[in-house]
């Protein structure tokens, strides 16, 4: 796959990542997408998310939203939470609110690109073709990264770099039809 976002990073044993919102490898649907940015029934609604099999090891993940195709030269990031427990297995479908209503106590909801924490959906330009969104749960082996709550999506992934024990992801993509 041409731009892979974990091409260059070390590989690390992969775990099961399942949704009840987003098909892997379909489409987002509408709700997914963004509705602050004028997307046709976007609701900007984060997806239900569940995981199994992650590493033994394993003392809290991240999630994040990451659209590697964006016309931006470094991607954009719609979703980012570091310090989820170890114990927790599942997001329900718009736990990335703007109060991050449906996160568990200990997680951290970052700004994303457009410097909102919360989950914000695709909204890719008009004729730019189909943008892939990789939704992605990191096993971590730490319980804290201490990551501050005002950073940057990419400078959590920086930081967690060295933490990763595992990844699991799904790939659902979005279009917006030239006008």
């Amino acid at each position: 796959m041409s731009n892979d976002p974990f091409a260059r990073l070390p590989l690390v044993p992969t775990f099961t990542l399942t949704s009840q919102s987003v098909p892997d490898g379909g489409e987002l649907p509408a709700v997914q997408l963004s509705g602050l940015f004028g997307m046709p029934g976007g609701q900007d609604r984060s997806p239900q998310l569940t995981w199994t099999g992650a590493p033994a090891a394993t003392k809290s993940y991240a999630v994040t939203v990451y659209d590697p195709d964006a016309p931006t030269g470094s991607g954009f990031w719609h979703w980012a939470v570091a310090n989820i427990p170890a114990a927790v297995t599942e997001l329900p479908e718009g736990a990335g609110d703007e109060t991050g209503s449906g996160l568990p106590e200990g997680a951290t909801q970052l700004p994303n690109d457009a410097r909102a924490p919360r989950y914000l959906g695709a909204a890719p330009p008009a004729g730019h073709g189909a943008h892939r969104y990789f939704i992605t749960v990191h096993a971590l082996d730490t319980e804290d990264l201490g990551v501050p709550e005002d950073a940057t999506p990419a400078f959590l992934g920086f930081t967690m770099a060295s933490h990763i024990l595992g990844r699991a992801t799904l790939v659902a993509t979005a279009e917006t039809p030239a006008a």
